[in-house]
């Protein structure tokens, strides 16, 4: 410790005592699932929910009680703990799927965890419908928890962070363009958030609960939707229901969950007009419906399904793809190549910046759409002068190279994520759309993933970890660890 305080002046001490109190919650996290075994007569998934809970009390216990003189935090000190939290929570979450008696290995458990709390919803598991309840309401829970943000929910319920604090781990995880608070206070801020994301998944569990759904698959569903995540208690996923009712509540609520949850607050006090002048909403509007046209008629050419059914179908499916939930309603992989590309397209783009989906984000591609256009016009007329704008705002040229740098990395991982998944054996399609599919977070498996990512040996599921964690903090938090500048003092 003396050590690492010469060197670079870090404040480990903070970051391991906040680790710890983490740890504590994801405790607490994990007790719903013990309980829903117990409620099941599923005593060994139980015990392996209570064995984990006692191993992650421990941990996070020596943390907690880790004596600290100095809780200020710098820029560093929250890029540390924000990409450690993700690794750490991976690493106890994977307990009850290793403890399970339907136990998973270590490669696939962590694999598991770390996409259910980057939203990703890929799954190693080659039947669902064999876990227990205990499993499955985890595997939920760990959407629920990720998709608003672990440290936003650090800084909506831990009063000791100070003001400083707080903004480092809010800027370090939020992610997007800019990162607007919507109260003065981040904490508040961060409790802002967190109620209009738990009304949400509250008005969604009733609502699928009204229709074929139980109480327990709603609820799970309604965690993974709202989160953008994608598991589901179904093997087929929500293809399995076979019901229209719940494509058609789970297609609005995808799509709603798309949208910066700072602009839903505002739809929530009345101020429509926010939401109907806003560019990147309405970008994100046109983007889904022009995808969905465009699917539909090239199945509806190409495929033998009723054109009542592909109106359903497609939406839902295009949602999914583009909000990187994941879920389907229909097989993809008899789809014309023509609809894959589509889909391609719509998983790296991704939906808007402050929602929970994955992707570049359609913030960004606003952005790079209206800076080439005015380099197209300053061709044409050097000497004009006429700046990005985006919602009204004026962008600075220092705005449009990070976003430059942002695209550099997501093709950078992309490239070097997809050399490494067909070193293991993959062709190079499916490295390429399996690589996309984890960076992006959206989890869609297609060909050789179509039905799960359990084919996949230990080295490729340790690869897309990586890639999910990465795509999931947008590079920052985690390449800037792998410089030399972020050790240096």
């Amino acid at each position: 410790m003396m050590i690492f305080a010469k060197n670079n002046n870090l404040n480990f001490a903070v970051v391991v005592k906040l680790l710890g109190m983490l740890l504590l919650i994801e405790a607490a996290f994990m007790l719903p699932s013990a309980i829903v075994s117990f409620a099941y007569h599923e005593t060994a998934a139980m015990w392996s929910f209570i064995y984990s809970i006692a191993i992650t009390v421990g941990a996070g216990a020596l943390g907690f009680l880790l004596p600290v003189r100095n809780h200020d935090m710098g820029r560093r000190e929250g890029f540390l703990l924000t990409s450690l939290t993700w690794v750490v929570f991976s690493f106890f979450g994977m307990l009850p799927f290793i403890f399970d008696p339907c136990g998973l290995p270590v490669p696939d458990a962590f694999f598991e965890t770390m996409s259910g709390l980057t939203t990703t919803g890929a799954s190693t598991m080659e039947s669902v419908e064999n876990q227990s309840h205990g499993i499955l309401l985890w595997r939920s829970v760990t959407h629920f928890i990720g998709g608003m943000g672990i440290i936003l929910f650090t800084l909506a319920v831990i009063p000791m962070l100070n003001k400083q604090s707080g903004l480092q781990l809010f800027n370090a995880e939020v992610t997007g363009l800019t990162h607007e608070k919507i109260r003065p206070r981040i904490s508040n801020t961060a409790k802002t958030l967190w109620t209009i994301y738990i009304a949400l998944n509250i008005i969604l569990i009733i609502l699928l609960w009204a229709g074929p759904m139980n109480l327990f698959e709603a609820i799970c569903h309604g965690m993974s939707t709202i989160a953008t995540g994608g598991f589901s208690t179904r093997d087929s996923s929500i293809a399995d229901f076979n019901s229209n009712y719940i494509k058609i509540v789970m297609t609005i609520f995808m799509f709603i969950a798309g949208i910066s949850f700072s602009l839903i607050y505002r739809v929530s006090k009345g101020d429509f007009k926010s939401l109907i002048k806003n560019d990147v909403a309405r970008w994100y509007f046109f983007i889904a419906i022009g995808a969905a046209a465009a699917i539909t008629a090239i199945e509806y050419v190409q495929s033998d399904e009723p054109l009542s059914q592909l109106v359903v179908d497609i939406p839902f499916q295009t949602i999914s793809d583009i909000t990187s939930s994941g879920f389907n309603a229909t097989d993809i992989n008899l789809w014309h190549h023509g609809s894959i590309m589509i889909v391609i397209a719509l998983m790296m783009i991704g939906a808007c910046a402050g929602s929970t989906t994955g992707g570049i984000k359609i913030d960004r591609l606003v952005l790079i759409v209206k800076n080439l256009k005015n380099e197209m016009y300053r061709i044409l007329f050097p000497n004009a002068i006429n700046p990005v704008r985006v919602n009204g705002k004026v962008l600075s040229n220092d705005m449009t190279a990070k976003v430059c740098a942002f695209l550099l990395l997501f093709a950078l991982s992309l490239f070097v994520g997809s050399l490494a998944l067909s070193l293991s054996g993959i062709n190079l399609f499916d490295a390429i759309f399996t690589s996309m599919s984890c960076l992006s977070n959206n989890g869609l498996g297609y060909g050789f993933t179509g039905q799960n990512f359990a084919d996949i040996n230990p080295y490729g599921k340790w690869v897309l970890s990586f890639i999910m964690l990465v795509g999931r903090l947008e590079f920052s938090a985690v390449m800037i660890l792998l410089t030399k500048a972020f050790w240096s003092k």
